[in-house]
């Protein structure tokens, strides 16, 4: 069962007729003006049917982003664009009135198109500067206008909003139009390209579409009459180039929301959908709470009381959600904080549906709250394991040199010096003799304490690391062993390495003990995050892993550190040893 809301699921039934009237309405509007337009100026036709094919557009995509987001702005101001465009053409359909309307409104759709671009996704303005080029881009096309109707001369009944024939000031009035709405476009394209740096590589996937061409666009119309003309077009063509250029913009829109950037939320009622179902294989609660809001990077964090710290579902411990471009709306039951949805401020720059959808799913969260804060127990109480055991490597690391660099070397400086007595030819007989066993003894002595301090952790692991110390190991066996290692040392923790070396020592020891084998083969090798340490004999097999033995042990301090232990010893065919230890940096 899929809760992705249909039209008629997610857009309330009201707002559902009153978009496809409006549909209806644009679309009758365009026709009628069409029929005016063949009858008035046929020689026009073909170029006011592009333009009304361009407003149907804008119109469609907006009413689609509507019906999708209704509580988004952003699908009313492109359908306005739409609109804007249909009745800034309709100088041609023979009416005065309609004629005077389209003088006065025939930069609109610039000023419409420049707002669509800075309000794009949230349908608000989300910052000052877009506040303030958006400003000048309707006050460039509205009162800057004024000019270019009130002082062209038009012959009657067209000139109902003539003042003065005045050629001096239309021109003027028109260079100061042409400046502003250059500096405007400019503008325009440095805050969509600056706004394109800063997005992260999910967002910047959304609003590339949109922007990137609408930066082409917005770039192109202050030129595109000069340059056309210099490439040898006729002036007629500018305007239809302009338009096709403009109809690019819902095109890109449109890329934009199949790439996620402008998902259906319709009513919160979807998540009401997915918390009735039943089916096993409905979608995670945040994949529901990401369609429904329409917010692909949406995230649900859980509150853990007892840690005053968000957690993720897997128990993991979440960064402090909120940021600059982030918001948080925190989720309450019966008074208690139980969660919290971070969501992005961009795209949802109202947090009513954000707040909304979480009292929705309040109980679902409180619910999947209790599990999160369980693993997240798991997760503590694995690391505090972890700690023990990299705590206790690192004591054994700091006795092994103590003992080495210290007992031992004192050792052998008292076994040299018994020596040098023994050697002495003044010395008597019987203090030579004396000496000699002082010398063997202490000879035994250190051999002993270089045989604890091997056991405690080999020299050879804390001074060359893993691969030297296991080459050692396999070079003293007395049954022929072959060595694969893939893997460099400088890449390992202390910790990883000496649970590695263990693993091969024992599971080594164990194979000379008891399988009687007549080959051995000891691998190390890098998989991705993780070091596979192989431990295979060809002896009689049967192995199993007993409580209290050295690879019972083994198994869990494997398992301490994220790794687990495998061993596979089927009769007479060999045993087994695999490890895998998480090392990734």
């Amino acid at each position: 069962m899929s809760v992705a809301p249909t039209w008629s699921s997610a857009t309330p039934r009201p707002l559902r007729l009153a978009l496809i009237q409006l549909g209806v309405t644009t679309g009758l509007l365009g026709v009628i003006l069409i029929v005016l337009v063949s009858a008035a100026s046929p020689a026009l036709l073909w170029a006011f049917v592009l333009n009304v094919l361009v407003g149907w557009l804008y119109v469609a995509a907006g009413l689609l982003a509507w019906s999708r987001r209704p509580a988004n702005r952003f699908g009313f101001l492109i359908v306005g664009a739409g609109l804007s465009i249909l009745v800034a053409g309709m100088q041609p359909t023979g009416f005065p009135v309609l004629a005077a309307i389209s003088a006065v409104t025939a930069t609109v759709p610039l000023a419409v198109l420049v707002h669509v671009l800075h309000a794009y996704p949230s349908g608000r303005l989300a910052s000052r500067g877009s506040r303030v080029v958006v400003a000048g881009g309707w006050v460039t096309c509205l009162v800057l206008q004024l000019p270019l109707y009130l002082f062209a001369a038009q012959p009657p009944p067209y000139d109902l909003l003539l003042v003065a024939d005045r050629p001096d000031l239309l021109a003027l009035g028109s260079l100061v139009q042409a400046v502003a709405g250059a500096a405007v476009m400019v503008a325009t394209t440095v805050v969509l390209a600056h706004r394109l740096r800063r997005a992260s590589r999910r967002r910047r996937r959304v609003l590339a579409p949109l922007y990137g061409y609408g930066i082409l666009v917005v770039l192109s119309i202050p030129i595109s009459s000069s340059l056309l003309t210099a490439v040898g077009l006729p002036p007629d063509w500018v305007f239809p180039i302009q338009l096709i250029a403009i109809a690019g913009v819902p095109v890109a829109f449109t890329l934009a929301l199949l790439l996620g950037g402008f998902a259906r939320t319709g009513e919160i009622e979807a998540l009401g959908t997915w918390l009735s179902s039943a089916d096993p294989g409905r979608p995670p609660l945040t994949a529901a709470l990401a369609r429904a809001l329409g917010d692909d990077s949406a995230e649900l964090v859980f509150w853990v009381p007892e840690r005053a710290e968000y957690v993720h579902a897997n128990g993991d411990v979440a960064a402090e959600p909120g940021g600059d471009d982030r918001g948080l709306a925190e989720i309450e039951r019966h008074g208690q904080r139980v969660g919290a949805i971070a969501y992005d401020r961009t795209l949802l720059a109202d947090p009513a549906p954000v707040h909304a959808a979480g009292r929705v799913i309040a109980i679902a969260v409180d619910h999947e709250r209790v599990t999160a804060e369980l693993r997240a127990s798991q997760q503590e109480l694995r690391r505090s394991r972890e700690r023990i055991v990299r705590a206790g490597d690192n004591e054994r690391r700091r006795i092994a040199r103590d003992l080495h660099d210290g007992l031992q070397v004192r050792l052998v400086l008292l076994a040299l010096q018994a020596q040098e007595i023994a050697d002495d030819p003044d010395t008597p007989p019987a203090v030579r003799d004396a000496g000699v066993a002082l010398r063997l003894g202490v000879d035994g002595a250190a051999a002993e304490l270089r045989a604890l301090v091997h056991a405690v952790l080999p020299a050879a692991l804390i001074e060359r690391g893993l691969c030297a110390a296991t080459e050692d190991l396999v070079d003293h066996l007395p049954v022929p062993t072959t060595l694969q290692m893939s893997v460099a040392g400088d890449d390992l923790s202390p910790v990883v390495e000496s649970t590695a070396y263990f693993v091969v020592a024992e599971a080594l020891t164990n194979a000379l003990k008891h399988a009687r084998p007549s080959s051995l083969h000891v691998g190390l090798t890098r998989v991705g995050d993780h070091l596979r340490v192989e431990v295979l004999d060809d002896g009689i097999g049967g192995a199993h892993v007993r409580a209290g033995s050295g690879l019972g042990g083994l198994t869990d301090r494997v398992e301490t550190l994220g790794g687990r232990l495998l061993l596979i010893s089927p009769s007479d065919r060999g045993t087994r040893v695999v490890a895998e230890l998480p090392c990734a940096s």
